[in-house]
């Protein structure tokens, strides 16, 4: 089922970096917490000598290194979580501007219901004789549709037509920058 109430409003999918930077993530926590366990496991063995004291500040560095990392790699995948989601509802408005920009044009041009049918089957780029076979009518039909559509679109062929709702879509913005954003 297609259209407005087949969409989810479901979490956005994972993405391979998503998901190789989340399995990193682990890897680094795991790391992390075996060099932190083992600093403080030496740290209570108060014999160790000077040269062990150099490999206990190598290990506490690696720590701190492994700590930072799970720190800039957790914001990375926020960041990268946050970016898919705008993108994804980008595409939920653009899909529903475009399909409200079609009905608007569509008024105004006063286009009968089969036109309004052959019009969008065109748009979605379906030939004359596909747009035929969908409607179980002659291709002469969908001819004689498709040029009463151009005239009063006041455009020479489909990709005019299609040219329309591109430009009117690419006019203004349908979401501000991330900048614009509170």
């Amino acid at each position: 089922m297609t259209g407005p109430k087949s969409r989810r409003t479901a979490r956005p999918a994972r993405t391979g970096k998503t998901i190789a930077l989340s399995g990193l993530l682990v890897v680094q926590a795991g790391g992390a917490a075996f060099f932190l366990f083992d600093v403080a496991a030496d740290l209570g063995d108060w014999s160790l000598m000077a040269s062990e004291t150099n490999h206990l500040g190598i290990e506490l560095a690696a720590v701190v290194a492994l700590i930072v990392g799970l720190g800039l790699t957790t914001l990375e995948i926020r960041r990268i979580r946050t970016r898919q989601r705008r993108v994804e509802a980008q595409l939920r408005i653009a899909s529903g501007a475009f399909l409200d920009l079609l009905e608007e044009y569509f008024d105004s041009w006063a286009l009968t219901p089969s036109e309004r049918d052959v019009a969008l089957l065109a748009i979605k780029g379906l030939s004359i004789a596909e747009i035929a076979g969908v409607r179980q009518t002659k291709q002469g039909t969908v001819k004689a549709q498709c040029n009463a559509i151009y005239s009063k679109a006041g455009v020479t062929g489909r990709h005019q037509l299609l040219s329309l709702f591109i430009e009117e879509l690419m006019a203004d913005r349908l979401i501000p920058p991330e900048s614009a954003q509170p």
